[in-house]
């Protein structure tokens, strides 16, 4: 048995905690994959190298409606994923070689388990066994796809986020089962590069989480560009000889498609740790159970991330790990003084065409936490700014084009609780408005404190304060 100082298991954000400040410590990382975790090697960055040439190509299709002739055939899906992942995957190797040559750093490729407090047994990816303690233990342990009780699911080859990226070649047709941000960003690829695709959604609109007026308006661009499926579940899937694959729903209807991918959501993977045995809680979706500071119920058990945050979301990773590592740091060195975490304006975006962003309640949530008297909404357009008339041409339909800014404040405080964005870069228009949130900003004011590059943009944010803040005046 090996005692460690400190034992992280999982390489993603996790990685991030060790610095030269640890130097003096016995380190342990414990990952069963390549470092960097699901953002860098199966989402958030290969997704959006992937995104931006579907972007491309979408902008490529709008040139005859702009007075540009431009045609735009199928996408060369092996070279597209190959420019990515050559680099993608020397990132990996070269983090988990830095870790590797540290001297107080050991790597142990495998699946760690809690055989009890603060002790691991990991099964080596050679084969091997070895057990571990620590005086501090973080999980970092990240999520994995959930795959949903589908008839004939287990007897036939489907893909996850997890996989579908790393395809021998593009498919001729891609069905798509789930309609959250993973399965909405990964249709918007495929259907850009040149897939048929269709997808099948639970709900009444696809990002169905997302503020109603949003989604209704992403729900109704997508459907111009393929086949979606509302208010539909896939009861059963088979397979012809062929390799074809046909989703039966339960309207009756069905599909024809040669790849699946399955995007219902993720789970965290704390059952395959079997933290119970260390005394670490979990609720009942799975998430270890934390404090502020990013405590486990466990003493000198740490966690982070999609192991215990409610926002499986990598900036959120990034923050918690942050603040695991200031309090391992303050705790190592006797201090009782922990920085705590702040969850209150989670920013999030949906990278498909059009772009999603949003920060703080929708229209809903605002109406049943504050009431409707309290509630003021202002909404401006993309296609009433100047920038929005060069994008639009006579695309009056595009969901680009006619995107907008949505705000929420509350009359007696005169403050942002909401922000809801549809349209082109909404992933960068939103900033302003997370900054004002989280700085407690008055509505009044911020539109005409500042200047606004015209014509950009940012005056379609700038806009809907201004009708924001007139709305709160009247």
């Amino acid at each position: 048995m090996t005692h460690y100082d400190l034992i992280v298991i999982g390489a993603g954000s996790g990685n991030t905690i060790v610095d030269d400040r640890f130097d003096h410590l016995r380190v342990a990382f414990v990952e069963k994959g390549p470092f960097g975790g699901t953002c860098l090697n199966r989402g958030c960055i290969p997704s959006k190298m992937f995104i931006n040439v579907a972007d491309l190509a979408e902008s490529a299709r709008r040139g005859p409606a702009l007075g540009l002739p431009t045609e735009v055939g199928r996408a060369d899906w092996a070279a597209i994923r190959d420019r990515i992942f050559t680099r993608i995957d020397d990132n990996a190797e070269s983090g988990r070689d830095y870790r590797r040559q540290a001297d107080n750093v050991d790597v142990l490729v495998g699946v760690a388990r809690f055989v009890g407090e603060r002790r691991l047994v990991v099964d080596l990816e050679d084969g091997g066994t070895v057990e571990i303690t620590a005086d501090q233990v973080v999980l970092a342990s990240g999520s994995r796809p959930v795959v949903p009780p589908i008839d004939g699911l287990d007897e036939i080859p489907f893909e996850t986020s997890d996989t579908i990226m790393r395809i021998p070649e593009l498919p001729a047709r891609l069905g798509v089962i789930g309609g959250g941000y993973v399965g909405c960003e990964l249709a918007h690829v495929f259907a850009a590069y040149g897939s048929e695709v269709v997808q099948v959604e639970s709900a009444d609109r696809l990002l169905a989480s997302q503020d109603a007026d949003i989604a209704a308006h992403f729900t109704r661009g997508v459907q111009q560009r393929y086949d979606v499926r509302l208010d539909a579940k896939v009861e059963r899937v088979s397979r012809a000889a062929d390799g074809a694959i046909t989703l039966h729903l339960d309207d009756g209807s069905q599909a024809q498609v040669d790849v699946l991918l399955v995007a219902v959501g993720r789970k965290p993977n704390s059952d395959l740790l079997e933290v119970e045995r260390a005394g670490v809680e979990t609720d009942d979706k799975g998430l270890v159970v934390v404090d502020e500071h990013q405590r486990t119920t466990a003493p000198g058990v740490w966690a982070l991330g999609d192991a215990s945050s409610h926002e499986p979301l990598k900036h959120v990773a990034n923050q918690d790990a942050r603040v695991v590592q200031a309090n391992l740091l303050a705790t190592l060195s006797g201090s009782s003084e922990l920085v705590r975490s702040d969850h209150d304006f989670v920013p999030q975006a949906v990278f498909a065409h059009p772009q999603v962003a949003a920060v703080g309640l929708t229209e809903a949530e605002a109406r049943e936490q504050h009431g409707d008297d309290d509630l003021v909404v202002a909404r401006h357009d993309v296609a009433d700014i100047a920038y929005g008339w060069a994008l639009a041409g006579d695309l009056d339909d595009d969901p680009e084009a006619t995107g907008f800014v949505k705000l929420l404040a509350r009359r007696t405080t005169g403050r942002l609780v909401g922000a809801h964005l549809v349209g082109p870069m909404a992933s960068v228009l939103v900033q302003p408005l997370i900054q004002a949130m989280v700085h407690d900003l008055p509505v009044a004011g911020l539109a005409r404190s500042q200047y606004w590059i015209h014509p950009s943009l940012a005056e379609v944010v700038e806009n809907a304060l201004l009708s924001l803040e007139s709305e709160l005046e009247g």
